[in-house]
């Protein structure tokens, strides 16, 4: 790759017919709010009761309807994001692709490292304490950690589980980004003429509710059906259903950045109808969820509500994009301070959810007052943490995801001729395991 200029579709005719410079800043909001959703999720986590590094003593079912509003499409919206700013990326700035992927890699791997051996130890040790009444104290524990020590084992549903160490937990996110990045611009430099045809067959269809409405709905319902045998592990190399979704919205949102404004227009046009269809999906899965929760259902129906999974995963995500494209594509200096901020506050968000919940369960708070003040807390550290990371010499501050300037861009071009309505103002520049899946 390290003589390959890219993106090398650039000028097909979904890029010939954008003229202006302006940037999709709704993209940067939803990744903020994205990230954001993240904190209050993982605060969520502690309750419910699906596995986790940690329970609280008040954990249940109660809020279980509530977290399956977003679980089936919030990452999927990050690696979405993830592919449409790598084509802008690249598009902003074409670019030898080794060059470019060896600074993503220092960007995204660096900090993985980093967390795996400072910040993610200590959800791993309060989960030891938690899972297998570990007495040691964190220094003890920090050796098993590193010589990744097989011994915290336990029979969970009638299989034994062992905690794997060292970990990256919820860093998960940064080696399979790194790794679809590595595969968009192998399949960029290999097979252009696909990408270019793939986006411009975007681009012309983008005025077809069916076509929009399917688009990656089916994709989605065929990784449910054929592959939610094989359960989500945060493996790399072993990760088949997870694989089928993210490396395929990571695709597709690279796909629908390069076919231009007509697909974003036609996502808000589609906003309503998305949003009522993925609400009414989310009702279904509910009601099946209840009605078999202590038998199992027939299969045509269980087959049924896996389509009906996937078919919400997207319909959600046609709808928080299309209302942040009609809501959201304006700047503001709070856009620019946040979009700096949000990769800092996802290295350090679930360790500090992890550690708060630890030292407040002496207090015996209830449950929504507990998670308020996690959430709260968790907020409070993770703006001093990267208002202290800022003030760290550049190799280091790198290591807490904080760069002098935001990493993320998105110059992408409207159409000078597109009816987009309001434009944007400028500032100075089985059913339990098919439930947490």
């Amino acid at each position: 790759m390290a003589h390959t200029s890219l993106p090398p579709h650039i000028g097909s005719a979904a890029h010939e017919s954008q003229t202006s410079s302006q940037r999709l800043f709704f993209l940067d909001w939803l990744r903020i709010l994205a990230f954001g959703l993240l904190v209050v999720y993982h605060v969520g986590m502690y309750y419910v009761s699906w596995g986790w590094h940690v329970k609280s003593p008040a954990a249940s079912t109660t809020i279980e309807p509530l977290m399956l509003l977003s679980s089936p499409w919030r990452m999927g919206l990050l690696f979405l994001i993830s592919g449409a700013a790598l084509m802008h990326a690249l598009a902003a700035k074409p670019q030898p692709a080794g060059a470019f992927f060896r600074r993503r890699s220092g960007r995204l791997l660096w900090p993985l490292l980093f967390g795996m051996l400072i910040i993610v130890p200590p959800q791993s040790y309060f989960e030891v304490i938690a899972k297998f009444s570990y007495s040691g104290s964190y220094l003890d524990f920090m050796p098993d950690y590193l010589r990744g020590n097989a011994d915290f084992c336990r029979l969970e549903e009638g299989r034994r589980r062992c905690l794997s160490l060292p970990t990256w937990n919820h860093l998960w996110f940064l080696p399979y980004l790194w790794a679809y990045t590595g595969l968009a611009l192998l399949l960029a430099r290999w097979a252009p003429r696909l990408l270019a045809w793939g986006s411009e067959s975007i681009a012309a269809r983008s005025g077809s509710t069916l076509f929009l409405m399917l688009l990656g709905a089916l994709p989605l319902m065929a990784a449910r059906v054929t592959l939610i045998q094989f359960e989500v592990t945060h493996n790399l190399v072993w990760d088949w259903y997870a694989h089928a979704q993210y490396l395929g919205l990571f695709v597709l949102g690279y796909l629908m950045a390069s076919a231009g404004d007509s697909l974003w227009l036609g996502l808000r046009r589609l906003r309503w109808l998305a949003l009522v269809a993925a609400l009414c999906s989310w009702a279904g899965l509910m009601f099946y969820f209840q009605a078999y929760a202590d038998t199992p259902p027939p299969d045509a129906l269980r087959y049924a509500m896996r389509l009906l999974w996937g078919g919400m995963q997207w319909w959600a995500l046609v709808a928080v994009c299309g209302f942040a494209r009609q809501w959201l594509n304006q700047d503001s200096p709070l856009r620019q301070r946040l979009s700096a901020a949000v990769f800092c506050v996802y290295i350090l968000h679930q360790t500090l959810i992890v550690v708060l919940s630890q030292a407040i369960k002496p207090w015996h708070l209830p449950p929504l007052a507990e998670g308020l003040a996690l959430i709260s807390l968790t907020a409070a550290l993770c703006a001093l943490g990267y208002t202290l990371a800022r003030r760290l010499p550049a190799p280091l501050a790198v290591l807490l995801g904080v760069e002098r300037k935001s990493a993320l861009q998105y110059p992408p071009q409207y159409p000078s001729n597109s009816a987009s309505g309001r434009q944007p103002r400028q500032s100075g520049s089985v059913l339990t395991a098919e439930k947490k899946s």
